[in-house]
Order: structure tokens, then sequence, then C-alpha cells
């Protein structure tokens, strides 16, 4: 016998097929606003709510949940069974009038009397309904309307607290009427001994064995059970709620009209009284604003309120608003019932990102309970920033590579994966092997060239002989914040740090921050720090400390980088006071010449970063350059990383691939032991 096969959505939780949720861009993201000045829980928050390229985020979710919200009160109104009982009404006196005036058997006083009953009959719909109750109809179409107005009143009633009961009861006979009346009676008494704080165990499964088929839910217990039926009675209050008192008047005279007789209303308030009493949490007194033109009947009305409470509760899911929220208080059945199962699927994504962050160590948790960044995420972060200046700078018009010259360093034996900043020469058997092992691994190849790429490429390690004490001195000062110059002085400082950390270990670098007064910072402190609204540009207290981390080492060639938006207007005082001054006073200007002149006789390499388009900064920072014998570049914020991490590598030279006071990145000049681009 042939096989067959069957297809069906796959329904076991997650795909198992998606793609892995994208850490390294959820970090980078992540990082660029901790530099800006959120705490890492924020950052964290702001990413979620914004998504990413391909990913809609909670602030997308947010948005259709709203939109969903604004369509249904827009679109419906709450007089839906009113219009439907006002037609019903209607057609019985239209046809009872016709009957009245074909038949030619009937008495002309009794033919009088009728139609005198019916041309009185009041304007109100419910009076008209109650008046002709005890009217003896002629037309068996008019009886027919009649009766149904009293079939619909008894199913919308029952589909207010019983989802779909509207459609099941259409047509119902008077066996299925006593089977409803028979479980309204069974279902208070069940509630009313759960009330008494009976254990109704035993009753629940009777009675679920007896009546499950009008509770398509399946509830396991009573609670189940109670929580299902109150939030749908409770909407059906809501929806009573945002009616007009003229619509609410109308309806509840015409529901002792509901299946002919008063006892469904009678069990359905004693039903909506215990479910009030057992379910209090719920919202029995809130009402909409409904402003369409398409009528709704109680049914569904009752529906279109639970729909409305349900989106309320997603937005403040998705609002991630309260302390301890997290994207696993999202109910993602009810975001795929309301927004589709597309909803569903970002939103589980958010939630795996969430947790794949939290738990892959990038984020962890100070001893003030505070989130940090850790040391994990600085180093993938700083990766990802080396990676934008090596793109940057490989990308510039006629550069490339060379090897460094003279006995710089010496070969260890050992060989390691290349990676940016490197100037070791290839192991060549190795680089090879590797590109014939990925291309077999790869399948059967078109001919019998080895294609190499640069993940196959491996380089001789070796130990620097030459090493160098680095001081990054970056400007914190009002101006920086001011002028959008935070983030870019971060990442900056983040790529020199992890070029020096991962590829040039020998090195020292020191992080100096100066603003109206200098220190010195970890990496850590410098990629969390606020924006500093002092005013104040103490480079004086900065190259002092630039002079301690050089004299620390003594046997490493000095190299100095300051990354500056203004002139100094703030020095130390010899008693540590600070002195501030704007315009820069002369004192400030000489106290920091004084201390560049001992920077340099201490042998240090110079560069400053001008940021910035000031005239006056040019003409200072040009003086200062050549007095140190050192250079000026002024890079756009965008091209600041490259331009640092090109000067580092070139800075123990001559020639620099910043070379050239005044010079911007286009000037490229020669080649030192670590510089490899030239122009």
């Amino acid at each position: 016998m042939a096989r067959g096969s069957r297809y069906q959505r796959y329904d076991g939780g997650p795909d198992p097929l998606a793609p892995p949720v994208d850490l390294a861009a959820a970090l980078d993201a992540i990082g660029e606003d901790v530099m800006a000045g959120y705490s890492p829980e924020r950052a964290m928050r702001e990413y979620l709510r914004r998504g990413s390229d391909g990913q809609r985020g909670l602030d997308d979710l947010a948005r259709r949940v709203a939109e969903k919200r604004r369509e249904l009160l827009s679109k419906h109104n709450l007089d839906g069974t009113l219009a439907e009982i006002r037609e019903l009404l209607d057609r019985a006196v239209l046809a009872e009038r016709g009957q009245l005036a074909r038949d030619v058997t009937m008495d002309d006083g009794d033919r009088a009397l009728a139609e005198m009953q019916l041309d009185n009959l009041s304007p109100s719909t419910a009076a008209a309904v109650s008046e002709l109750a005890s009217y003896e109809w002629r037309s068996s179409e008019a009886r027919a309307a009649y009766d149904e107005i009293k079939d619909l009143l008894g199913r919308e009633l029952l589909d207010q607290r019983f989802a779909g009961m509207k459609q099941a009861l259409e047509g119902a006979t008077d066996e299925d009427r006593a089977a409803i009346s028979e479980m309204l009676t069974d279902l208070n008494d069940l509630l009313e001994a759960h009330g008494r704080g009976e254990d109704v165990g035993e009753q629940f499964d009777e009675f679920m064995a007896k009546h499950g088929e009008f509770f398509p839910e399946n509830p396991s217990n009573v609670d189940e059970l109670l929580d299902a039926m109150a939030a749908r009675s409770a909407a059906a209050q809501r929806m009573m709620n945002s009616m007009s008192a003229e619509q609410r008047a109308e309806l509840m005279a015409l529901s002792g009209q509901a299946f002919g007789s008063p006892e469904l209303m009678e069990q359905l308030g004693r039903l909506d009284s215990q479910l009030q009493s057992l379910r209090p949490g719920e919202d029995w007194g809130g009402s909409e604003d409904f402003g369409g033109s398409e009528g709704l009947g109680l049914g569904d009305g009752t529906g279109a309120l639970q729909d409305l409470a349900d989106l309320d509760a997603l937005a403040e899911q998705l609002a991630q608003s309260h302390n301890g929220a997290r994207m696993d208080d999202v109910d993602l059945d009810k975001l795929a019932r309301q927004l589709g199962d597309d909803a569903a699927v970002d939103a589980r994504t958010l939630a795996e990102l969430e947790k794949a962050l939290r738990g892959s160590g990038y984020l962890k948790r100070g001893s003030d309970g505070q989130l940090r960044l850790s040391p994990q995420a600085m180093r993938q972060l700083g990766k990802s920033l080396l990676r934008d200046v090596s793109q940057r700078l490989s990308g510039r018009q006629g550069q490339r590579e060379l090897r460094a010259g003279g006995g710089s360093s010496d070969a260890t034996g050992g060989t390691r994966e290349w990676a940016f900043g490197d100037t070791e020469p290839w192991d060549l058997p190795r680089t090879v092997l590797n590109a014939v092992q990925r291309e077999a691994g790869a399948g059967p190849r078109s001919g019998p060239a080895v294609r190499l790429q640069i993940s196959d490429v491996e380089v001789i390690e070796s130990e620097q002989r030459t090493q160098a004490a680095v001081a990054l001195l970056v400007d914190t000062s009002f101006s920086m914040a001011m002028d959008g110059r935070w983030v870019p002085m971060k990442r900056t400082a983040l790529a020199l740090h992890q070029l020096i950390s991962t590829r040039f270990r020998g090195d020292r670098l020191e992080l100096i921050s100066f603003g109206r007064y200098a220190e010195t910072m970890d990496i850590e402190q410098l990629t969390g720090l606020d924006a500093m609204w002092q005013k104040g540009t103490n480079l004086h207290h900065g190259l002092l400390l630039a002079q301690r981390h050089f004299k620390r080492h003594p046997g490493m060639q000095p190299v100095l980088l300051v990354v500056t938006d203004g002139e100094p207007t703030a020095h130390l005082e010899p008693g540590g006071d600070v002195w501030f001054e704007y315009p820069p006073h002369p004192l400030t200007v000489a106290r920091t010449v004084t201390e560049l002149d001992a920077t340099t006789r201490l042998g240090a390499q110079t560069t400053f970063f001008r940021l910035g388009e000031d005239p006056g900064l040019a003409r200072f920072l040009d003086q200062l350059a050549k007095r140190a014998d050192g250079r000026v570049v002024a890079p756009e914020l965008d091209d600041l990383g490259a331009a640092v991490v090109g000067s580092y590598l070139g800075g123990r030279s001559a020639g620099s691939p910043y070379g050239g006071s005044g010079g911007g990145p286009g000037d490229l000049g020669g080649w030192g032991d670590r510089g490899f681009w030239v122009g």
C-alpha cells in the first residue's frame, strides 16, 4: 500500500528551524546606548522596544495592539440586538396588518380593535413587545416573527455568558431550553457550594460529565471554570455600562421576554451575582465609548469587550513598565488570538533574546543590584568596534598592506588566526592546509584551484621586543556631551583598548578623562560614564597623569593621544584646587604648555585629535603640535576611532599613517613598526 504524508502547522513550541537570536547585533546596539549614558537594563529594554533589522520590537507590537483597539471602537456600536428586535417587531406588525386587511371573514369590530392596538403601540421597542405579549395574532408569519424576538433575546442573553450559545441554540426545541435551564441550576448550586468553602471536586466532575458540552474551554477544576466565566460575565457588565441609559432600560425591560419566561433572567442574575462575589478582582465597573456604524448583538458585543480587555492587558504587558517586568509576562496565546501568529513569533523571539542576554554572561548584576556589562560583553563589543575601525581603515583610497620592517619581534614557534592589526608574516603551509580542508568539507570542486579566504589565514606568532606606554586622554567637558561627541569618544577608547589587550599585550594603555579635573579610568568606567555637565577642560591635569603613567614604564616608548574639542579652560593649582576661567586664562595656557614640554622631554610621540571646526582651537593645537614635534588630526566623528587606532599603529615611527601637522585621515604618510597603511 502506498504510504501517504500529512502536513500541518507545527504547534510544539518555538520553531525548531528558526534562526538563532543574533546576540552580537543586540550587544552592539545595547553597548551604543550604554555608552550614551543608559544603564544596561534600560539599554536592553530600549533594544527590545525598538527591535532591529528584520525583527519587530515591542513598540511595533504595542502599536498594532492600539490600532486594533481603535478599530474595534470606531467600527462598532452596541445597539445590534435592539436593532434586530426592532426589525422583527416591524416585520410582525406589518405582516399582521396585511392579514387584517385580507381577512374578509373577520368581524369589522374585531378588525378595528386589532388595528387600534397596533396603531397605539408604544414607540419604545421594549414596551411594544410587552404590549403585544397578550395580542391574539391572526397572521402565522407575524406570530413567528414575534416568537423569534423572545427566542433571540434568550439566545443573546445566554451568549453574553456562554460564547457561541446564540448560534448553538438557533432553532432550539423546548427540550434544548430545558437542558439549558437544568445546566444553569446545577451551575449555580456548584458555585454556591464552592462559595461556602465546601469541597466540590466530586460535584465539579459530575457537573462537567453532565454539562461539559456547554464549556468548550474544558476547565479542569472549579477555579478554572470560575476564571473563564467571570471574565465573560464582567465583559457583559462592561458592555451594559457602555450603552446609553435608554439602551440599558430597553434591554432590561425586554429581558423578561427571553424564551417567553422571566425564569432565565432570574437564573442569569443569580449566576452574575455569584461570579462577582467570587471574583471581585475582575473589572465589573468599566465602560467603553463605541462610535461606529456596525451594530453588535449582546453576545458579539461581550466578545468585543473581552477583546478590548485582552488588548488592554497586552498593552500593559508589552509596555514592560513595572519593576521586574520580563518578556515572559507577555501572553503569547492571547497575542496570537488578537494579532495573529506572526506577532506571537515576534514576541517569542524577543523573549528568547532577553533570556539569552541575561544567561549568556553579557550582563552581570553588581553588588548594588544593578545590571552592568560584563568583561565578556566589553570584549565582544570591542571586537565589533575594532571590526568597524578595520573596515574604515581598509577602505581608504591608495592604502595597501605592508610588512613591518626591521627586527621588531621574535617568532615564538606557534601560529594563530589572523586578526585586524596583525603585521606578522603568514604561515603559508597552515594557511593553504586550512583552505584545502575547508573546501574538502564543502564538497566536490569545479577545478583544481584552491581559493583562500580571510578565515584560512594563520600568522606566525611573535613576541614584541619594542613596547609602548600609551596614554589616551579624552575630553569629557560639557561641550563634548552637548555637541554629540560623547559616544564616538567612548567607541574610540573601547576600540583602542580591544586592539592593545588582544594584539599588543605587551603595551600598557592608560585611559585618562579630563573635564573640570582629570582622572584615570578602566574601560568599564569610561564606557559607562554619564555625560559630564560641568564646564572645564583641564588638559593640564590630564598631562600630569600621562607623565605619571610614562614614568611607571620607563623602558617603553611613550605615546600620547589627546582627543579634545576645546582649548584648556582649567588647571590645577599647587594646592590641588581647580582653577577655571573662560575664555582661557593665560595662566591656564602657560601651565598646560609647561606640562606638555615635560611630556615631550620624556620622549612621548604626541598626536592631537581635534573635534569641531573652531578656528581658535585649530590654531592652538597646531602650535602645541609644533612645540611637541607632534601632529594634529581633524577627523569626522564617525572616523575618530580609525584615526586614533591608525595613529597608535604608526605612533612609534618617524612617519605616521596620520602624519603632518594639521592633517586629516586622508593625509597618510610613512610606516612604522605597527603601521601598515600608506597613501
